[in-house]
């Protein structure tokens, strides 16, 4: 399974995401990809799976089917994000 965080740096919403990131490795010694929304793959991203809100976590699977996705400021649990991923 595959996590990524479409996200805008510098933004009011950056520093939330950096701590969930931080967190989340610190918790479950994962890397979550931090992307770009206004980044070409950020943007080719959002638009494959809909993203209409921004923070927004992405779970695939390694072929890219859509597991689980969560947009805007309330962001999952860990332990759910955790559970969808299967770590």
């Amino acid at each position: 399974m595959k996590i990524q965080f479409l996200y805008r740096p510098n933004s009011e919403h950056s520093r939330l995401v950096d701590e969930y990131v931080h967190e989340f490795k610190i918790r479950r010694n994962t890397e979550i990809d931090m992307i770009d929304i206004d980044g070409r793959d950020g943007s080719s991203l959002a638009r494959l799976y809909d993203v209409m809100a921004y923070p927004a976590i992405l779970v695939t699977k390694e072929g890219g089917e859509l597991v689980a996705s969560w947009q805007g400021t309330d962001l999952p649990l860990m332990d759910e994000l955790a559970a969808y991923a299967n770590l």
